[in-house]
């Protein structure tokens, strides 16, 4: 769209993708299988946790919420990129772009917020365990998840809100596998310096993330090491272990890439970062959470005989 001297840009080209080379299959082949075993693995953890009563306590709560989280997260973004990899079209319409970067940045603020929820969930667990029934009650639970739920949405809308008004023209390439705001900015033909504000907010959400959940482990593995039962220490860390591998995955990867400010990666580095949290953090979440995990293997060992012998 031309206005005075200016094209203004409706749509924006990912140029990750704007050279097929002969292996574009070879990349689409392993994303689709990864996608499809994220869906399968989140939903079968998703509904085991619902229909199995012996599942049914704050831990396992959280952890369904996280991979339907986890559903949505990457739906934002990786059938988008699919297309890119196999169709002619490799743009995105400014709405969809600003669809795409609030979805996929509310849900992972909203993940952050709730594995902040699950750092807390068992610090009271095993800090505190005579009170933990009467403190993480059904109904904390499901306020927690509201709440993060609302603080990631809404934290989000003024963002995009602004970056809606922002005018684009000239080069309409964005240097990313997905939009982001960032490589989005970058592209605006008016002054972004504002983006600055918008980097600090970031950064204190997740260093409040952060230390919230680091001080709750430290905490945790103090009273761990003080355990007299050898058994009691094992099944503690085994638990606890599931849930800081997801927590370093997760905000180690988001933490080098929001909060970097002014420091300017490689493309290629840019990738691979993205790459971490948008695709592999999801991927590894059901492995984590159910080939790892006894009680989790033995409901769904005891969903399908179940319908194996309804059927």
């Amino acid at each position: 769209v031309a206005s005075g001297n200016q094209t203004m840009v409706t749509e924006f080209l990912f140029s990750m993708f704007l050279h097929p080379q002969r292996g574009g299959l070879s990349f689409f082949i392993p994303l689709l299988l990864i996608y499809g075993f994220i869906l399968t693995g989140n939903l079968i953890m998703f509904i085991v946790i619902q229909l199995d009563m012996a599942l049914h306590t704050p831990m396992y709560f959280f952890i369904s919420v996280l991979s339907f989280l986890e559903i949505c997260y990457t739906t934002t973004t990786i059938p988008k990129m699919l297309s890119c990899l196999i169709s002619e079209q490799k743009s995105i319409s400014v709405a969809g772009c600003l669809l795409q970067m609030y979805f996929f940045h509310s849900l992972g603020i909203t993940e952050g917020c709730v594995l902040t929820a699950m750092a807390i969930d068992r610090y009271i667990a095993i800090c505190n365990p005579l009170r933990y029934p009467t403190i993480m009650t059904p109904k904390l639970c499901i306020q927690l998840t509201v709440g993060s739920c609302f603080c990631g949405f809404l934290l989000v809308l003024p963002e995009i809100a602004w970056i809606a008004t922002l005018p684009f023209c000239g080069s309409n390439q964005i240097h990313q596998i997905f939009c982001d705001f960032t490589p989005v900015l970058s592209l605006a033909c008016t002054d972004t310096s504002l983006v600055v504000i918008v980097d600090a907010i970031h950064a204190v959400e997740i260093v409040a993330s952060f230390l919230v959940i680091a001080l709750s482990y430290i905490r945790i593995i103090l009273v761990i090491l003080g355990m007299h039962s050898t058994e009691g220490r094992h099944k503690a860390f085994s638990t606890c272990a599931a849930h800081l591998t997801v927590f370093l995955l997760f905000f180690g990867s988001v933490a080098v890439m929001y909060l970097r400010f002014s420091a300017t990666y490689s493309v290629f580095w840019d990738t691979a970062i993205a790459v971490t949290f948008v695709i592999l953090a999801p991927f590894f979440n059901p492995i984590i959470y159910s080939l790892r995990n006894k009680d989790m293997k033995e409901a769904i060992g005891r969903l399908f005989h179940y319908q194996k012998r309804a059927s």
